[in-house]
């Protein structure tokens, strides 16, 4: 049954009847006839359908994006792996007490770290930190995206900042310099449209998250979960950030394989009767989530009150944070780098319940002093391994309490590993996607979501806040406090000339002028 505005449309072709019913006005809202309201759906299905019809140059260069993203990310992981590797090596071989061998491992954690802060500080200021959320604010067109600075800085200051061994991620400046491999393709094919220009920065940010960890379901809800306000869903968006993501993924695959990137132990089924206290480990990690983005931005204020933006003083902060953690390579290694080796340790049960709760403390300050300095480095990565050693020690205690449940510690470690990610960042399903892919720990699905959703709920009780939204809303504050205090000056130096030209005498009165008595 069709209604009266389709009698008079032209019936050629159905493409013309899609054209018509997009151009002609929307009809007013008379007496309403049955067959009026079952034909509005259908209309609105034909109307999304033809606004989306698959561009092949956007999803073509989606492809592309996560090509050379792909290409870059995995780069940026081999190289600080070489640079971590070889340190490591050079300890071992020469005993690693040796003074001139600690002397030369210090000195050179403190010129990779400045050397990191120093371009940072000089060349891309937007590139300090994990760059997450200046690519969130980039979608909302708040922050620029200056890919010719960004991804070199970002590059090797990453590699001098963590090749340093300060505790840091990998997966932010890839998320960055994914995001900025994608505007660099929009500006180099001159794509003018915003949709698109849009679609291919949210692509590049998909494809460097599913390279730094080998996630590509992972890279792509991250996009649509965590940077929901800011990406513009539709059919285009969406095949074009899949396509990024798995282009990336089997580049990056076909040079570092297609392993896990934390291999743990299967485990068993969880008992029905043991769930509850994975929902009492989320209402726990809610709570630490809410109190770590609060302390990141405390951290990160304190830093900059200390340097002000001043290049020396920016630079010695670097300089210092690289010479302690190399001395603390050898003193305390395992307070040093992401950390992600210490989650098979602490699954295999290597540590005690004293030691673990020793190395969550430590391990929080430290995660905290190297992100709120401004380096140029993520997050998510330390936070895994905080949210496994607090996980592997509720685990442990449970086991002492209830001696009678079929329960192991790494059971609750892996979720550990998905709830801090989840009350920090505020996306739950990215979070347990991120563990099973890279855990490959499909058994523990049930207790993932339990505890991931606890975290979430409990964090927003609390009234806190996403931590990239924090650190955007931040750094917009300041761009916006810079502009203001431009603003003044302009204003004061228009009213000094003003006020100058005032007090001249060829401007007070006209040549010839009687002088008033």
């Amino acid at each position: 049954m069709t209604s009266n505005s389709d009698e008079k449309q032209p019936v050629d072709t159905q493409q013309n009847r899609i054209e018509a019913e997009l151009a002609e006005p929307t009809p007013t809202h008379t007496d309403t006839t049955n067959a009026q309201v079952t034909e509005q759906p259908t209309k609105i299905v034909r109307r999304f359908v033809s606004r989306h019809r698959s561009p092949l140059s956007v999803l073509l260069l989606s492809a592309i994006v996560g090509l050379f993203a792909g290409l870059l990310c995995t780069a940026f992981d081999m190289v600080i792996d070489w640079v971590v590797n070889e340190r490591s090596h050079w300890v071992q071989t020469d005993g690693g007490v040796d003074v001139l061998t600690i002397a030369a491992v210090v000195i050179t954690s403190a010129l990779l770290s400045a050397f990191g802060f120093f371009l940072v500080n000089r060349i891309a200021p937007e590139a300090a930190g994990s760059g997450i959320p200046e690519i969130e604010g980039a979608l909302d067109n708040l922050r620029p995206v200056r890919w010719w600075r960004v991804i070199p800085v970002k590059f090797f200051g990453g590699v001098g900042a963590i090749g340093a061994g300060l505790v840091l991620g990998r997966e932010g400046p890839s998320v960055q310099m994914g995001a900025s491999v994608g505007r660099m393709l929009t500006d180099i094919f001159r794509i003018k449209d915003d949709e698109g220009r849009h679609t291919l920065l949210a692509s590049g940010a998909a494809a460097g998250l599913a390279a730094a960890f080998n996630a590509p379901l992972a890279g792509i809800m991250f996009v649509v979960e965590e940077m929901r306000p800011q990406f513009k869903y539709n059919l285009i968006s969406i095949k074009a950030v899949m396509i990024a993501a798995i282009t990336a993924t089997v580049v990056y695959r076909s040079l570092q394989g297609q392993g896990a990137m934390i291999p743990l132990p299967a485990h068993s089924d969880v008992p029905l009767t043991a769930l509850a206290l994975f929902l009492v480990l989320g209402l726990i990690f809610g709570f630490i989530g809410v109190m770590f983005n609060r302390m990141v931005v405390i951290t990160m204020d304190s830093f900059e009150r200390f340097h002000q933006h001043d290049t020396k003083r920016f630079v010695a902060v670097g300089a210092g944070l690289g010479a302690m953690f190399g001395l603390m390579l050898f003193l305390l290694p395992t307070l040093t780098g992401e950390g992600v080796e210490l989650i098979p340790d602490s699954v295999h049960g290597d540590f005690a319940l004293s030691m673990l709760a020793l190395l969550f403390i430590a391990r929080l300050i430290t995660t905290l002093v190297c992100f709120g300095s401004g380096a140029p480095g993520g997050v998510f990565a330390p936070m895994l391994a905080l949210g496994t050693l607090f996980g592997t020690g509720f685990g442990l205690f449970c086991m002492h309490l209830f001696p009678h449940m079929d329960i192991t510690a790494g059971m609750f470690a892996v979720a550990g590993m998905g709830a801090l990610f989840a009350a920090t960042v505020r996306a739950p399903i990215t979070g347990i996607l991120l563990v099973m892919e890279l855990t490959h720990n499909y058994e523990l699905i049930l207790p993932l979501l339990i505890t991931t959703l606890g975290a979430t709920m409990t964090a927003q009780v609390m009234g806190g806040k996403p931590l990239y939204s924090q650190l955007l809303q931040r750094t917009l504050a300041k761009q916006k406090a810079i502009q203001s205090d431009a603003e003044n000056d302009v204003e004061s130096e228009e009213k000094t000339e003003r006020s100058a030209d005032d007090t001249q005498p060829g401007h007070t009165q006209p040549t010839g002028a009687k002088p008033k008595p």
